[in-house]
C-alpha cells in the first residue's frame, strides 16, 4: 500500500482526492488546505483522512509516501522541492514551476533522492491521444506536416497566471508528447483586452527542425468552449474533438498528391484523395484515473512516468519561450 496526502483542495484537488481514494494499492492519508472552510468540507466526505492547514503536516507523516500538489503555479517550486527533500514521490499539477530553471533543479532532487517526481499533464493519459500516439506509431497517418489546435472558452479568468500558462500547457504537452521532440523555433502573440496585463487572448506558433508546424490558439474570451485538434499526415489525417461524447477522433483518408509537368518543371499539379472515414473505439477510463493510477504503478515498480520531471521541463521551456515572443511583439524565438 502505498500512503498518499493531497495539498490543495481547491478546483482540482477534490477530484485527485476522488481517484486516488478508489485505488486498491492506495491508502489515502490526509489533506492540506489553508481554509478551514474547505477542510470542514473534506471532513463531511472524508471523515478518516487527516486535515490540516500546515502541509507540513504532511510532510512529516510517516504514513505518507506521496503527496499531490493542486496548488497555484507559483507555489509548486517550494512545496515539490520540500517534499522531494523529505524522500517523498510527487504529483504536481500543471505546468510544473513558472521557470524552466526551477523546473530542472526538480528533476535533479527527484534523480538525487530517487523519487518519482510526475506532472498531471491529464490529457496525455485520454484514450484519445493514446490512440493517436498509437496511430503515429504505426505509420498509418504517414509523415506529420501539421498539428493546428483551439482551446478557448468564456472565462475562468486568472488572477495569478495569463491563459498562456493556463490553458497552453495542455496542447503543447500533447504536442510534446506527439512529436517527441523540441521545436526549434517559436513564435507567439497575445493581448489582454481589460488592461490587467494579463493576456487572455493568445496565438501560439512552433516551427521544428523537419518542417513541421504546429499552431495553437487559446482564449478566456470566446463564446463558446471548443477542444478542437486537428493533425494533416501525408497518408491520413486527424481530427480530435475533446467535446464530443463519443467519437472523439475522427481518421480521414484524405491527402493530396503532386504530380509534376516533366513538360514544364515549374508546373505542378494536385491531385485530391478522398477516402473513407472511420472513428476507432477508446476505452471510457477517466483520464486522471489513468494518472493516479500510473503515479503509483511508476512508485511500485521503479518506472519512469510517461509525463515525468523532464517532460514537465520541457513544456515550461516552451512555454518561456512563448513570454518572450509574446514580450518582444511575436519575434521568433530560438529553443
Amino acid at each position: 500500500m502505498i500512503g498518499v496526502g493531497v495539498i490543495g483542495y481547491g478546483y482540482w484537488g477534490p477530484n485527485l482526492v476522488r481517484n486516488f481514494s478508489q485505488l486498491d494499492d492506495v491508502q489515502l492519508v490526509g489533506v492540506a488546505d489553508k481554509r478551514a472552510e474547505i477542510l470542514e468540507r473534506v471532513g463531511g466526505k472524508y471523515p478518516h483522512l487527516k486535515l490540516t492547514s500546515d502541509y507540513e503536516e504532511l510532510l512529516n507523516n510517516p504514513k505518507i509516501d506521496a503527496l499531490a500538489i493542486a496548488t497555484p503555479v507559483s507555489t509548486h517550486y517550494p512545496i515539490a522541492k520540500d517534499v522531494l527533500s523529505k524522500g517523498k514521490h510527487v504529483l504536481v499539477e500543471k505546468p510544473l514551476t513558472v521557470s524552466s530553471q526551477e523546473a530542472w533543479e526538480l528533476v535533479r532532487l527527484s534523480e538525487k533522492n530517487k523519487r518519482v517526481l510526475m506532472v498531471d499533464h491529464t490529457f496525455i493519459y485520454t484514450s484519445a491521444v493514446q490512440k493517436i500516439k498509437d496511430l503515429l506509431l504505426s505509420g498509418e497517418l504517414g509523415d506529420i506536416y501539421y498539428l493546428d489546435s483551439v482551446r478557448v472558452n468564456l472565462g475562468l479568468f486568472q488572477h495569478d497566471i495569463n491563459v498562456l500558462w493556463d490553458l497552453a500547457p495542455h496542447d503543447i504537452s500533447i504536442m510534446d508528447y506527439l512529436f517527441d521532440k523540441l521545436p526549434e523555433e517559436v513564435n507567439a502573440v497575445g493581448i489582454s483586452h481589460i488592461g490587467n496585463a494579463l493576456e487572455n487572448t493568445a496565438h501560439l506558433h512552433f516551427y521544428y527542425p523537419s518542417g513541421e508546424t504546429a499552431h495553437v490558439h487559446v482564449s478566456w474570451l470566446a463564446p463558446v468552449k471548443i477542444r478542437l485538434m486537428l493533425i494533416g499526415g501525408s497518408k491520413k489525417m486527424v481530427v480530435y474533438n475533446d467535446l464530443e461524447p463519443s467519437e472523439k477522433i475522427k481518421v480521414y483518408d484524405k491527402g493530396i498528391t503532386l504530380i509534376k509537368d516533366e513538360k514544364n518543371l515549374h508546373k505542378a499539379l494536385v491531385d485530391y484523395r478522398i477516402g473513407d472515414m472511420y472513428s476507432p473505439h477508446l476505452e471510457p477510463t477517466e483520464a486522471l484515473h489513468r494518472v493516479c493510477s500510473h503515479f503509483v504503478s511508476c512508485i511500485l515498480r521503479g518506472e519512469t512516468p510517461i509525463t515525468d520531471g523532464e517532460a514537465g521541463a520541457r513544456v515550461v521551456k516552451i512555454l518561456e519561450a512563448c513570454k518572450r515572443s509574446i514580450s518582444n511583439q511575436g519575434e521568433r524565438v530560438k529553443l
